[in-house]
């Protein structure tokens, strides 16, 4: 299983938006080299067009880190595949393939907000037309470097070459999902690996919805050795339980509350969160063994899984928080999480 961060590189907090856009962006690029050194999987960059978040152009934030990381999968989390060129966005997350030599990733959705659509000229009304179109471009672009293709939402192609090429062949492309039944179908029967974000609620819920997925998967024939789950977490790692409820909640709260206005949802409590962070709750936030047994449970509760990524954007944390979790996840998380799936898989190969 592999462990790894998410970041929209947003200020949610008057303390946190004093700091300048250009020191917040080189703090980003400081925290994915500090996660590629103490030995992180991956590293994501999410995609939104509000005024709180620095995550517009996530190619250009990931090639950055690629000439400044050596080991690290580096990817998009996710890319609003909706509002943009199927054809452009692979060119680019080719081209940081090339850059990273081979280290790049896209999981491509959606998105949860909506702004993207008025601002590239889209209409809401053609919400999943738009991104089933263009899902169905970017794997032919994937696949083919000469493209015959034509849709209702851009121009045809015609056997045009769409360069360049990425290292990896084929490019891995993830389908980031969130509660649409039909999402999680839409993956399994196109034989894509699965991207869930979990960001409230009790994990166990989603297990249906996953089950659907695999379910498509063999139905549609895929090799089962493709078939993966990624779990999208908010998260956040402290040297003790207290300590970690205790710093992410106030920013969390104010995230939460600013984004629940604008969806008709009450304001967070303190109950709500320590729910949320309890045994059954999707928040994965405590110290290092909290950590490490709530992932393992979340594992056993949707039928395994092949990654986490955490996402502490919304705690509004202080430099040396932010930088002390990640160098709590590769030192301390990972390595027995890491430990424990290689123990699992030789009982496998003996059995």
């Amino acid at each position: 299983m592999e462990i790894g961060v998410d970041s929209f590189v947003a200020a949610f907090t008057d303390k946190s938006r004093s700091v300048s856009p250009s020191e917040r962006m080189q703090n980003l690029l400081e925290d994915v080299e500090v996660a590629d050194k103490v030995g992180l999987d991956i590293f994501g960059i999410g995609e939104h067009h509000r005024k709180e978040f620095l995550d517009s152009a996530p190619p250009i934030i990931l090639s950055a880190a690629a000439a400044r990381t050596k080991k690290i999968r580096l990817t998009s989390a996710v890319t609003v595949l909706s509002a943009t060129d199927p054809v452009r966005t692979f060119q680019e997350f080719a081209t940081l393939d090339l850059i990273s030599q081979g280290r790049a990733e896209m999981v491509v959705g959606r998105g949860s907000f909506v702004e993207a659509f008025p601002l590239f000229g889209y209409d809401l009304a053609d919400y999943d037309r738009v991104f089933k179109e263009k899902l169905d471009l970017l794997l032919k672009i994937r696949d083919n470097e000469h493209v015959t293709w034509s849709g209702v939402f851009r121009p045809a192609l015609t056997g045009q070459g769409v360069y360049p090429r990425p290292v990896q062949n084929p490019f891995p492309i993830w389908l980031g999902v969130g509660g649409t039944p039909g999402s999680f179908v839409r993956a399994g029967l196109l034989g894509l690996p699965l991207a869930v974000a979990i960001i409230g609620g009790e994990t166990h819920r989603f297990r249906p919805l996953i089950d659907s997925y695999r379910a498509a998967w063999r139905e549609a024939g895929h090799p089962a050795k493709g078939m993966k789950v990624a779990l999208h977490s908010l998260g956040y790692v402290a040297e003790s339980s207290k300590a970690a409820a205790d710093e992410f909640f106030p920013g969390y709260a104010r995230a939460f509350t600013d984004v629940g206005r604008e969806r008709g949802w009450g304001p967070v409590t303190r109950e709500d969160f320590d729910a949320q962070i309890g045994p059954r709750g999707a928040l994965i936030i405590g110290d290092p063994e909290e950590v490490i047994e709530k992932i393992k449970r979340h594992a056993k509760a949707l039928g395994g899984i092949s990654r986490v990524t955490f996402q502490m954007d919304p705690g509004s944390l202080s430099r040396e928080k932010f930088k002390r979790s990640i160098e709590l996840l590769g030192k301390r998380v990972a390595p027995a999480i890491h430990k424990e799936v290689l123990e699992e898989d030789l009982e496998e190969s003996a059995a």
